[in-house]
């Protein structure tokens, strides 16, 4: 009978901590792309309103909507700003999360290489035991063929 791995509970919490780290990084990932998706619509969305902006100026605006654009444009630059910023952070969460996964999957494999160095170690013992049963069972009948054999 083959014994057990002796390190099994740290290679299944160490897959556990790998399962973790992988769903976080699925996290991670999902908010750096919704972060990228808010920016992209945010200077869409600024470019479609200083087209505007531009076309109006053309035909003459008075001082209070040159105003209000202008506010509102600082405001949208500001917004801007804010997302990008959210996006390199965001960047830098899924980049330290990729790591965390890497990390923890050399982990699992690291204890995987042990556990399959255990089987075909515990495998040949096996096998030699097998071996000697069966090289002793061949000698027991041909030492019974032997004696029962006239000389």
């Amino acid at each position: 009978m083959t014994k057990p791995f002796p390190l099994q509970t740290l290679l299944d919490l160490s897959r556990q901590r790998m399962d973790e780290a992988a769903r976080k990084l699925g996290e991670l990932l999902a908010g750096e792309q919704e972060a990228s998706t808010r920016l992209a619509l945010l200077q869409q969305y600024r470019a479609e309103y200083h087209g505007r902006f531009v076309a109006e100026a053309r035909n003459g605006i008075g001082r209070d909507t040159l105003n209000n654009y202008q506010t509102f444009l600082q405001r949208l630059d500001e917004a801007i700003l804010q997302a990008q910023m959210m996006v390199t952070q965001s960047k830098q969460r899924t980049v330290q999360g990729q790591q965390e996964w890497l990390d923890k999957r050399g982990r699992v494999q690291a204890y995987d290489t042990l556990s399959t160095r255990h089987q075909v170690r515990e495998q040949r013992i096996e096998n030699r035991k097998e071996q000697k049963l069966l090289d002793e069972h061949a000698a027991r009948k041909h030492q019974t063929t032997k004696e029962g054999s006239p000389s």
